[in-house]
């Protein structure tokens, strides 16, 4: 099971007129405590912070509760937008319809893509569902856990 951890980091970075700015950002991380997060974050953002010469700190982690994530591979698609979904089923014993609400990440250009690629991933699905909302988000990135390749002999 995947534990998702939104990160959000400030440092200095450099800017286009040869300064340096302070910037906060939030990234997403995938990570089994806050600890692993804490320490994934800094090992992905460090080499940004560098570049500006300043000091990287971690300033606030929290858990997010994301079902299913829809990364785009298309190098336009920039943004990332939080989807709540409703799932809805119908109760066997009551025959009244029940709303499960989900979270999920999407990645696109613009908010009608995201849109367009949520609708194309949930149709394929058997279950009925419906868009309760999408927002864009601050998130900056997405850093997913990947096992290190194991030495074949």
């Amino acid at each position: 099971m995947n534990y998702w951890f939104e990160c959000k980091v400030s440092y200095e970075r450099q800017t286009d007129n040869l300064g340096t700015a302070k910037v906060s950002e939030s990234y997403l991380v995938d990570a089994l405590s806050f600890t692993e997060a804490e320490k994934r974050i800094i090992e992905e953002v460090t080499p940004f912070a560098a570049i500006g010469g300043g000091d990287l700190e971690v300033v606030n982690i929290r858990r997010a509760r994301i079902a299913e994530l829809f990364l785009s591979e298309d190098p336009d698609h920039d943004r990332y937008y939080r989807a709540k979904v409703n799932f809805i089923t119908v109760d066997e014993k009551s025959g009244k319809e029940k709303r499960t609400a989900a979270q999920m990440i999407v990645k696109s250009d613009s908010l009608q893509g995201a849109v367009k690629e949520l609708t194309a991933q949930m149709d394929g699905q058997l279950s009925a569902y419906e868009l309760a909302s999408i927002t864009e988000t601050q998130i900056m990135d997405v850093y997913q856990y990947v096992a290190p390749a194991k030495d074949a002999k």
